[in-house]
């Protein structure tokens, strides 16, 4: 049975539709079965990410009854998708999202879900949905404001918290330290992903970044956390990577621990 993976940021700009393509395009990259669903329904840009501009059946569709949901899965090679319509034309229910595609999990070993960037029955649908969830957050104060309100909702709602992907980081001191993060919201940080326009670049040639640059530091941080997720271990044949192994920094211990944990 597969795990359906919600991915939450109640403020926009922090990357989480890029996070959403990179995890999906590295967990796949691991031999698994990945659909990717957008859950942001009142401002969709999955799609346009992968370069899906003008879907004939989306999500929306299938919410509204007007289309059964192995009809708005859209192949990508590796991995598959199922898009949202910029502009629906019909009324529909969020919170049906969850049996829609509760009969995907027999299908896939990994479902992720884009949630909305607000707090509404969008995100709640994303909530519900998902099996465990993961916060996106930049190490800012704005933003982390925002991200202990998405905490405190999903707990509230009884919807697992995995972790953390600290996101656009620069390394910077002005930058909030993991450990500040990790004491304010409770949650472990399982993933640190620096600032790298190679992203962007990425997203310009409709291609998820663990494919344009399978090389760089956010890539391979991408596939650290996607084979913590499936169990796998990823060691990049990288001279860095050993003096990590010899002093590793607080979010490569928490993979390790969840490792262990889950498997």
């Amino acid at each position: 049975m597969g795990r359906v993976i919600g991915i939450l940021s109640l403020k926009g700009g922090v990357g989480k539709t890029s996070s959403v393509v990179s995890l999906g395009a590295a967990l796949a990259s691991f031999g698994k079965k990945v659909l990717l669903i957008d859950a942001n329904f009142s401002a969709p840009n999955l799609g346009i990410h992968l370069n899906v501009i003008e879907p004939e059946k989306t999500i929306h569709h299938v919410l509204t009854g007007d289309a059964d949901i192995e009809d708005a899965i859209y192949n990508l090679d590796d991995f598959d998708i199922i898009p949202a319509s910029v502009y629906p034309k019909k009324q529909f229910d969020p919170l049906s999202l969850k049996e829609k595609i509760k009969p995907l999990k027999k299908k896939y070993d990994f479902i992720i879900l884009d949630s909305s960037p607000a707090l509404n029955n969008e995100t709640l649908a994303t909530m519900i949905s998902a099996d465990e969830l993961f916060v996106v957050t930049t190490p800012d104060f704005s933003t982390l404001t925002m991200t202990l309100k998405a905490i405190a909702v999903a707990k509230k709602k009884g919807s697992p918290i995995s972790g953390i992907i600290l996101n656009k980081v620069y390394n910077k001191n002005f930058e909030l330290s993991l450990e500040n993060i990790e004491k304010t919201v409770e949650v472990p940080i399982l993933a640190v992903v620096p600032h790298d326009v190679d992203i962007i670049r990425s997203q310009a040639e409709f291609s998820p970044s663990v494919y344009f640059r399978p090389k760089s530091d956010s890539s391979v941080e991408y596939k650290k956390l996607a084979a913590c997720l499936t169990g796998e271990k990823y060691a990049p044949l990288r001279w860095r990577e050993i003096f990590k192994n010899i002093s590793p920094k607080k979010h490569e211990v928490n993979r390790e621990l969840f490792y262990r944990k889950v498997f």
